[in-house]
């Protein structure tokens, strides 16, 4: 049973070994385990964006206040989601006409388990807060190649595809979607 709630200060060590297993578990899957530098960039930023939502004085009410869910097994934390302001290479991507969309980023499920619908329950929690704050749309984007066959067939063709963002191949795809599209009904 998968349980899903905001992150708290007892779920930071478990969110940071999600983090620690499954960046490199994606860059390795993309060719690009030798990329340690950029592996540990990777992970270093996601846990400082855990550890600013855990520090950050706002008003979790507020329309546009950031939110970090973790999914849970058995009291374990096995994947996690963000939203927040859309992220640099959102708005490099797409010339700033996203920049006051919010971002769903953060989405890792432990390798182990994936293909077990965490990630589907992670990405409902979510759309269902944005609902319920009243927000209609939110973006996403990656740069990984198996990530964008998942999220064209989860969200659609994506609203920008960036040819050769990471290098000759390697491209970077942004999703624009409508909260209400991935709401339960």
């Amino acid at each position: 049973m998968v349980t899903i709630t905001p992150v708290t200060t007892a779920d930071v060590e478990g969110a940071y070994r999600v983090f620690e297993t499954t960046i490199p578990a994606a860059f390795s899957q993309e060719g690009l385990g030798s990329l340690l530098e950029d592996i540990q960039h990777e992970i270093t930023h996601k846990k400082s964006r855990v550890q600013a939502f855990l520090q950050h004085d706002f008003d979790s009410e507020a329309a546009n206040a950031p939110m970090v869910l973790v999914a849970r097994i058995e009291g374990k934390v096995v994947g996690t989601i963000s939203y927040g302001p859309c992220g640099e290479a959102i708005r490099d991507c797409t010339n700033h006409r996203l920049d006051q969309i919010g971002e769903l980023g953060t989405l890792y499920v432990l390798p182990e388990l994936h293909g077990q619908g965490i990630a589907s329950a992670l990405i409902t929690a979510l759309v269902t807060e944005l609902q319920r704050r009243g927000i209609t749309q939110f973006c996403l984007d990656s740069g990984y190649r198996i990530a964008q066959q998942k999220w064209r067939r989860k969200f659609g063709e994506p609203y920008v595809v960036v040819n050769n963002y990471w290098g000759e191949g390697s491209d970077h795809m942004v999703w624009l979607c409508e909260v209400q599209d991935f709401t339960v009904k």
